[in-house]
């Protein structure tokens, strides 16, 4: 079993402000990167390498199943790593580079015919796929590897919202205005130079947390490495499921506003500048959440307060249809649906980090590594489906860059609100099951 540095008695050093920042910092050079791929990559290969729209679903639908396989391995190896530089930090070091590299790699068009862009398409997303599990997977099981402290954990946790939220402000608000800057009209030309200048940012700040962030507690020296049998204790555990469905679901209606907002703004609501409004607003209201998801799920706690918060949103994206005419009151009521999902959002880190106190008290074992693979593959297999079901949808209606028929935009209209709104009202359900602590 992992050494408890409070229940053991052990006193342990205060966290330091700049391990602090460093760990939230960290979140915003990953969601930097994976954020602009989640927002703009189906853009990317319909509009500027003129992809098929069908073979692009495909390739996101199939490539997050292989993640399926991968990401519990990544897992199981953080758990069963010892190092110098401890369980984690190791994939800091070592991946940081090659995710930057193949970060620039998706948003390059290769001088190729257009079976060897496909080819291209195909092997540089799911590398990178695959790379972001071994640098991510370690960040998410290193909070609580950082400290036993409830009060740091929260702190810690709260500066992984606002990294996430600023990431995502950053990446939907100023990419589309950087690729126009920089590419002088050349569409190809200016996606290749922000991502380069993403990856770099993100390189950088995966490599500071290695040299920034500390592994307080480390398993004791006979602590039993985890089998592949830990696999089936994972799925045996009711918090775990909870968390991974819920997240699912959330980040495939993430995954979808994401990737169907640049067409809904430009052949819906005929307002192409809302695009850098709108995809702001999906995560940057995180910010407004993480403020006050803290004395919210105090109050109610983590069941009654989902589900307040998920209806209220429904209700609003209910009514966001109406006010389609008028900018002002489109985005006044997408702000406020915003609000009450960001909540909801904050909240799946605070569940995440209870799944491994609920797995210790289960099995005796805390898991940190196995249980992260399961969270970061409920947010890539959603976001991958939620952009796999636009771009089937898109297809299924015979979506053409070049000459957007009128059954197009009927069916953008209709991926913008239901895929949302199916997703929303099956968290309400799933939440149902959270064990909810007591005492």
């Amino acid at each position: 079993m992992s050494t408890n540095l409070e229940g053991g008695g052990i006193a342990a050093p205060a966290l330091s402000w700049r391990a602090k920042f460093s760990y939230g910092a960290g979140d915003f050079g990953f969601g930097l990167s994976w954020n602009m791929v989640g927002a703009f990559l189906l853009y990317f290969y319909t509009d500027v390498a003129l992809l098929p729209v069908g073979l692009v679903g495909t390739l996101f639908l199939l490539s997050r199943l292989l993640d399926a396989g991968f990401d519990p391995l990544v897992g199981l190896a953080v758990d069963r790593t010892r190092s110098r530089w401890g369980r984690v930090r190791p994939y800091f070091l070592f991946g940081a580079i090659p995710f930057g590299l193949f970060c620039v790699a998706c948003f390059y068009v290769p001088p190729l015919d257009p079976t060897g862009k496909l080819i291209w398409a195909c092997v540089s997303f799911v590398i990178l796929g695959l790379l972001y599990s071994i640098v991510n997977i370690p960040y998410c099981a290193l909070m609580p590897m950082m400290t036993a402290r409830q009060d740091e954990r929260v702190q810690l946790g709260s500066l992984r919202s606002a990294g996430t939220a600023l990431s995502v402000i950053v990446a939907t608000a100023a990419t589309m205005p950087l690729v126009q800057a920089l590419g002088g009209g050349d569409q190809a030309k200016g996606f290749l130079w922000v991502a380069i200048i993403v990856a770099a940012i993100s390189v950088l700040l995966t490599l500071n947390l290695f040299f920034q962030c500390r592994e307080a507690i480390r398993p004791a020296a006979d602590a039993p490495r985890p089998s592949l049998s830990a696999v089936r204790d994972m799925f045996r555990n009711r918090a775990w499921l909870v968390v991974f469905l819920f997240a699912s679901l959330n980040f495939i209606r993430f995954g979808a506003v994401l990737s169907v907002t640049a067409y809904f703004a430009i052949n819906i609501l005929h307002q192409p500048w809302m695009i850098s409004i709108l995809l702001p607003a999906v995560s940057g209201t995180l910010l407004i959440g993480s403020a006050l998801a803290p004395p919210y799920f105090k109050r109610l706690g983590i069941r009654t307060g989902n589900r307040l918060a998920l209806a209220a949103s429904l209700v609003l994206y209910a009514v966001l249809p109406f006010g389609e005419g008028t900018p002002w009151l489109f985005l006044t009521i997408y702000i406020l649906s915003s609000v009450m999902i960001s909540v909801t959002m904050t909240c799946i880190f605070a569940m995440a980090a209870e799944v491994v106190d609920h797995h210790e008290a289960q099995f005796g074992t805390r898991n940190e590594g196995l249980l992260s693979a399961g969270v970061s593959l409920a947010v890539k297999i959603g976001m991958a489906l939620g952009g796999a079901i636009i771009a089937f949808g898109l297809a299924q209606a015979g979506y053409d860059p070049a000459n957007v028929n009128d059954e197009a935009r009927q069916m953008v209209h209709v991926l913008y609100y239901a895929p949302a709104m199916l997703a929303i009202l099956l968290q309400i359900i799933c939440i149902g099951f959270w064990p909810e602590r007591r005492g």
